[in-house]
């Protein structure tokens, strides 16, 4: 998915998501597995996660398909206070690339892909290829961290839609289509941004659709393993605890070994 139109007011929609427990969650694997150096965002979007990470001083590496959503990651680390310094002292940088296909001339310390990002590829070898190349790019001991929709979430919300967001300046309706025997989704949103023309509150309307899918988790666990992953782990929502069939969000920690 190459978001366009939706990069630009998807921080205004996502202004509520848990930037700061994903934050959370990394530093606390970092803390059990080593602190890292350089790091790569995959699916970095807007910036949420990656800006913060730079300003803790840590190297990273935003990496996105969308190059609507770089620029809105772009300006908000150059409009942010002392922003212009990390470009100037190296510790950031933006690629667009696919993540089934990233890659970089140096490894890296850990690999990052938060926000559901990896339920955007619809396809089992566009998982397996995404692996096999975040272990390429990982150095040994490194750490592989990312988060996936557990597949009944979806079921979730096909049965809970749809959804709506009525706000002074966005509101959106959002429904679902579920197929339940691959476990894909397509979402559909009518998203309606306020402007104002010759003195007048005017809304202006664009459509987005957007498809994920969730995986069987032991699956994931073992294509992890197959990639040379020695040692992959499964949280659930935020918490260091098993994942169950409760569970909304999974959490993967998959260390490659030294």
């Amino acid at each position: 998915m190459s978001y366009r139109k939706f990069a630009y007011v998807y921080d205004e929609l996502m202004e509520d998501m848990p930037y700061p427990d994903w934050l959370r969650f990394a530093r606390t694997a970092w803390e059990k597995h080593g602190i890292p150096k350089s790091i790569v965002e995959l699916g970095c979007g807007t910036g949420s996660i990656t800006i913060p990470l730079v300003k803790s001083g840590f190297e990273v590496t935003g990496i996105d398909l969308s190059a609507d959503m770089l620029s809105v990651a772009r300006q908000k680390l150059d409009e942010s206070p002392q922003g212009n310094r990390f470009f100037r002292e190296g510790t950031i940088r933006w690629v667009q690339q696919d993540m089934r296909d990233w890659e970089l001339p140096e490894q890296a310390d850990t690999v990052l892909s938060f926000c559901d990002s990896i339920n955007y590829l619809l396809k089992e070898e566009d998982i397996v290829r995404t692996f096999q190349k975040t272990y390429a790019g990982l150095k040994p001991g490194g750490v592989f961290l990312f988060d996936v929709h557990h597949p009944n979430t979806f079921v979730r919300y096909d049965e809970e839609q749809p959804f709506v967001l009525d706000e002074k300046s966005i509101s959106y309706i959002w429904t679902c289509d579920f197929h339940r025997p691959t476990y894909e989704i397509e979402h559909h949103l009518s998203i309606f941004t306020r402007a104002e023309e010759s003195g007048r509150d005017m809304y202006r309307r664009f459509e987005e659709i957007h498809n994920q899918r969730a995986y069987d988790p032991v699956w994931m666990q073992l294509e992890l393993h197959k990639a040379g992953f020695s040692d992959v782990q499964i949280y659930a929502d935020f918490e260091w605890k098993p994942a169950g069939e409760d569970a909304s969000r999974l959490f993967f920690v998959a260390v490659k070994p030294l």
